[in-house]
C-alpha cells in the first residue's frame, strides 16, 4: 500500500497511517516516536484529550429525540405566551375603560383580582398616582393598596417588595398607620431595609406613635436578618432586657457594634447591662472604656450621669469594677481618675488611685507604663 508504512519490532508488528505518522510527527520527535517510555505519555495526553471532547460533546449537544421534546415544549411556552399577552391587553382594555368613567373602587378590584396578578404592577400605580386626590371621595391610590393587600391575605401569596413599599408610603402619607399595621402584622408583604428605614423615619416625625413604628420595624429588620438595626430598635424603646436577649441569641455583635449602639442610643441602664456580667456570661464591653468613649465623642453627659451612679456605691463598688474589666490598662484608669477630678467626683478620683496604688507590685504609676494591665498581677 503507498499510504502504509511498516514498523517492525520483534516479535510484533504493526502499521501507522501517512496521516497518523504526520500528526505524531507533529507532536513528537523521531527519537521519541520509538521510544516506550515516551509513547505512553503520549497515549496518556490522547486519551484525557478524549475524554475532554467527549466531556464537551455531553455539554454542547442533546440526543436527537431530546431536541424534539424541546421544541416542543418551546411550541408549547410560545402559545402559553401568546394567549397571556392577549389576556394582559384584554384586561388592561376593561382596566382603563374603568379607570375612564371614574369607577376606580371597581378599578382596583378588578386589578387586584386579576388573573395571575397581571394589572398588580408599578404601571398600575401610577395611573392611581395620576388621578390624585378626589375631593370628597376615597384616595383611590389608597383603595387600590388596601384591596391588593386585603386580597394577598386572602389568597396566601405575599406582594412583591416593590409594590410592598409603595403601599406603606401610600398609607403612611395619608397618616393611616392603622392600616399600616394591620398590613404589616398580617405577613402577607415583602419585607426589605428600605421599609423599615421608611416606616422609622415615619416615627420621628410622629413622636407620639414612635413605638409602634419601632416596633413594625423591629420586626421587618429581624426577619430581614438586619439585627443591629432590630437592636438598636430595641433599645429605643427602652427593651433593655429584650436588647440584652437579643444580643445573646445572636451573638454575632461585634465590640465595635456595642459601642456604636451606645452612641447611637446613650441609656444608661443599656450601658450598665452592656458592662456587667449577664445571665451568668462576661460583660460585653469594657465599662471604663465605655466611660472614655462618651467623653471622646461628646457625650460627656452620658458621661458623668454612669460616674455619679459609680460614685453612690461607694469605694468597694468602684474596687469590684477595676478588678473585673481586664480590658483597661493602668493608663486608662489613670485617664479615668484625671476625668473624675476635672468633673468634680474628687472622692471617686482619689478612690481610683488610691486602689491602683494597692494593688500587689504597684507601688508607684509612671506615665511610661502604658502597657501594664491592673490584673498583670493575677496572671504572673
Amino acid at each position: 500500500m503507498e499510504n502504509l508504512k511498516l514498523w517492525q519490532r520483534s516479535p510484533q508488528r504493526w502499521c501507522i497511517t501517512g496521516k497518523e505518522q504526520s500528526n505524531l510527527k507533529q507532536s513528537m520527535t523521531l527519537q521519541e516516536s520509538v521510544n516506550l517510555v515516551a509513547l505512553t505519555k503520549y497515549l496518556k495526553h490522547l486519551e484525557d484529550k478524549y475524554a475532554e471532547i467527549k466531556q464537551a460533546m455531553l455539554k454542547k449537544y442533546v440526543p436527537v429525540q431530546r431536541k424534539a421534546e424541546l421544541d416542543e415544549e418551546m411550541i408549547v411556552t410560545l402559545k402559553r405566551r401568546d394567549l397571556a399577552e392577549t389576556l394582559n391587553k384584554e384586561l388592561q382594555f376593561r382596566f382603563n375603560d374603568l379607570m375612564s368613567l371614574g369607577e376606580y373602587e371597581k378599578a382596583a378590584c378588578f386589578a387586584a383580582n386579576s388573573p395571575r396578578r397581571i394589572l398588580q404592577n408599578i404601571g398600575t400605580v401610577n395611573k392611581f398616582k395620576a388621578v390624585g386626590k378626589i375631593r370628597g371621595k376615597p384616595f383611590p391610590l389608597l383603595l387600590f393598596f388596601e384591596t391588593i393587600f386585603s386580597t394577598s391575605h386572602a389568597c396566601r401569596r405575599p406582594i412583591d417588595a416593590e409594590l410592598t413599599l409603595e403601599g406603606i408610603k401610600c398609607g403612611l402619607s395619608e397618616k393611616r398607620l392603622d392600616l399600616v399595621i394591620n398590613w404589616v402584622t398580617q405577613e402577607r408583604l415583602t419585607f426589605s431595609e428600605e421599609l423599615g428605614d421608611v416606616i422609622c423615619d415615619y416615627g420621628e416625625q410622629d413622636t407620639y406613635n414612635k413605638a409602634k413604628c419601632l416596633a413594625l420595624a423591629q420586626m421587618i429588620y429581624s426577619d430581614c436578618g438586619l439585627h443591629k438595626k432590630a437592636l438598636l430598635c430595641l433599645c429605643k424603646q427602652g427593651q433593655i432586657h429584650g436588647a440584652m436577649e437579643y444580643i445573646q441569641q445572636f451573638k454575632d455583635f461585634t465590640y465595635d457594634d456595642l459601642m456604636q449602639l451606645i452612641k447611637l442610643c446613650p441609656h444608661t441602664e443599656l450601658i450598665q447591662c452592656l458592662t456587667r456580667e449577664w445571665n451568668g456570661k462576661p460583660p460585653s464591653l469594657s465599662f471604663g472604656l465605655a466611660i472614655l468613649h462618651l467623653f471622646s465623642v461628646d457625650m460627656k453627659k452620658v458621661g458623668i450621669k454612669l460616674l455619679q451612679e459609680i460614685s453612690k456605691g461607694g469605694k468597694g463598688v468602684v474596687e469590684h469594677l477595676m478588678i473585673n474589666d481586664p480590658f483597661f490598662s493602668l493608663e486608662n484608669w489613670q485617664e479615668m481618675a484625671n476625668i473624675c477630678l476635672q468633673n468634680g467626683f474628687d472622692k471617686l478620683s482619689h478612690d481610683i488611685m488610691s486602689i491602683l496604688r494597692s494593688q500587689a507590685g504597684v507601688t508607684e504609676i509612671s506615665e511610661e507604663d502604658d502597657t501594664v494591665n491592673l490584673m498583670e498581677h493575677v496572671f504572673w
